[in-house]
């Protein structure tokens, strides 16, 4: 499980640049930004408050040089650890600040009132809907040519197209935040940068056969929740640029067979063998970005448990999920669980394989455009695999399977309804049972947003948090359903949203990547670091209600609604006096 290794046979061959580039990268910048002792004396020196800094800031010189530089000092250094001064001083002579790769650009295909404003009602929401749709010039980012020229001087990943990022300490591209990104910049009428987006992810399929987590090196050795064939679905949905399918389809096959190849498992039920997938990152060692915390954690375990916990928590963030009761050994609480008990490769997903059922869907769909069959007999596997694995009668809904404990999990998570948005189910009567799922649990309780799970852990996947990744899935799986009871649940959760949304807005001029269900609102809570503002995703999934519901959408808060009507009603009543 050696990173080098992997590495080497795996990546090495399909890089970008020369060979003799890629070789000098590989064999030199991987031991400083994602292995080797170097990383780790500057990581537990803690020299910044993010681990990820140090790991995103370039090279002033040569990675074998740099190298040689900092053996040479530990040489001379009783017992080889570095103090952190000399750390400090190495790093500021050897390194650049972060960010110095991209250039600030501004999309040519931005516009300043799209279409979808003229659909909103709501004077208040349109104006911001408005900002919203200027963000996207202030996310622009375009890699500067010397990241393609001398990559081993990076720990960015070059592709040759501009990207609109998440913000924050995100100022890379990423990969599952890309679909949401690209469908609000699609209402946003900026269908050439969406469509730059997805072509820099098939070339990282071409030269690596999968899309990497986000868009540096040292996320190589895992991947995102695939969304690929879903953004060109989105992309031609506005364009309908066939041509640009027929010259990529093989790479959204490319992808598709990664999760096919490397993240699949077989699942017994009764006399059936169902192949399903799942996170699983076979790689130990800290994750570079976070590697103080990695190691603190594993800090009292032996050498093996700590490899294993190490790929547990890349397999985690794999997912997207980092991190989150769901992923927890031990669960259900009341059962103590903490980070150390993250066993994300036991689980198989529902939402995951709910995103490649509709890959499957959406490529049979595809090859049928271009006059050819396959795909379809996957989809009818996937379907029933779906059905005979996770869906659960008795709660009514699809159950994550814990492959150790070999039954479900029955906590409440968002993503027991990915089905319903992947249209990845058969019985039509699995609409009104996830409404009586939901109802029968407290999550509509919470007006600022779905929470994402009823756990408080404190990590950033559990309550109180709401992401908008989680809010989109389910409000446009309950909203296209032909149950009224859904299609009202649909709205009233995307209200509540929206509301919450704008009213932090208003206060701080920001949108955020997580937003807390608790109180009146505020931004997320908990994790590895603070929350962030930006923000892409965010940015998408409001558009996408807007353009939903925007003839219906209010601004106000239900109290401020609920005193309005009131007025309302008193004036109506002094009319019919008078």
């Amino acid at each position: 499980i050696a990173w080098t290794t992997w590495v080497r046979t795996g990546v090495l061959k399909l890089g970008v640049g020369t060979p003799q580039e890629v070789a000098s990268y590989y064999m030199g910048g991987s031991h400083i930004y994602c292995t080797g002792d170097l990383l780790k004396q500057v990581q537990l020196a803690k020299l910044f408050s993010d681990d990820k800094h140090f790991v995103d800031m370039p090279l002033q010189e040569s990675p074998e040089l740099v190298l040689k530089k900092f053996q040479q000092l530990v040489n001379v250094t009783p017992e080889g650890i570095l103090s952190k001064e000399q750390l400090q001083q190495f790093v500021s002579s050897s390194f650049r600040d972060p960010g110095q790769e991209f250039e600030l650009w501004e999309p040519q295909d931005w516009m300043s009132s799209p279409q979808i404003l003229a659909k909103i009602s709501d004077q208040k929401l349109q104006a911001w809907a408005s900002d919203l749709n200027a963000k996207w010039k202030s996310l622009g980012r375009k890699i500067k040519d010397d990241v393609r020229t001398r990559p081993m001087f990076y720990s960015q990943i070059y592709v040759p197209h501009p990207v609109i990022v998440p913000g924050g300490r995100f100022i890379e591209y990423y990969y599952w935040d890309s679909y949401w990104v690209i469908e609000g910049l699609l209402l946003s009428e900026m269908a050439a940068t969406a469509k730059g987006m997805i072509q820099n992810l098939l070339y990282l399929v071409e030269r690596y056969g999968h899309i990497p987590n986000g868009g540096r090196v040292y996320y190589l050795c895992r991947s995102q929740p695939p969304f690929l064939t879903l953004m060109m679905d989105a992309y031609l949905a506005h364009a309908n640029d066939t041509e640009f399918l027929r010259e990529n389809i093989h790479l959204l096959e490319v992808e598709y067979e990664f999760w096919q190849r490397n993240r699949s498992v077989s699942i017994t039920v009764g006399d059936r063998n169902h192949t399903l997938n799942y996170y699983n990152v076979q790689i130990g060692e800290p994750r570079p970005e976070s590697y103080s915390k990695d190691w603190e954690l594993a800090s009292d375990l032996n050498e093996d448990a700590r490899q294993e916990l190490w790929a547990e928590l890349k397999s985690a963030a794999e997912s997207g999920w980092d991190f989150s009761s769901r992923w927890f050994l031990s669960w259900p609480p009341p059962l103590p669980a903490t980070l150390k008990d993250t066993k994300a490769s036991a689980v198989v997903p529902v939402d995951l394989n709910a995103f490649l059922c509709k890959t499957e869907h959406l490529l049979a769909s595809f090859y049928r455009i271009l006059g050819k069959e396959p795909f379809q007999a996957a989809l009818e596997r996937r379907l029933e695999a779906v059905q005979a694995v996770f869906w659960n009668e008795a709660a009514g809904v699809w159950l994550d399977f814990n492959l150790l404990k070999k039954q479900p999990n029955p906590a409440f998570y968002p993503s027991n309804l990915a089905p319903l948005w992947t249209d990845c189910f058969s019985d039509q009567a699995a609409a009104e049972r996830a409404v009586r799922y939901l109802e029968g649990s407290t999550v509509l309780s919470y007006k600022n947003g779905l929470p994402t799970s009823l756990f408080r852990t404190g990590e950033q996947w559990d309550l109180p948090n709401a992401w908008p990744p989680l809010q989109h899935m389910v409000i446009a799986g309950l909203a296209k359903s032909s149950s009224s009871r859904a299609k009202e649940i649909a709205f009233d959760l995307a209200q509540n949203w929206v509301r919450t949304n704008f009213a932090l807005y208003k206060k701080y001029q920001a949108m955020f990547e997580k937003y807390n269900v608790d109180g009146d609102g505020k931004p997320g809570t908990g994790g590895e670091y603070q929350v962030q503002e930006g923000f892409g995703w965010t940015n998408g999934v409001v558009l996408q209600l807007l353009d939903l519901y925007g003839d219906r959408l209010t601004s106000g808060s239900p109290s401020t609604l609920f005193k309005a009507w009131i007025v309302a009603a008193c004036l109506f009543l002094l009319d019919l006096k008078w």
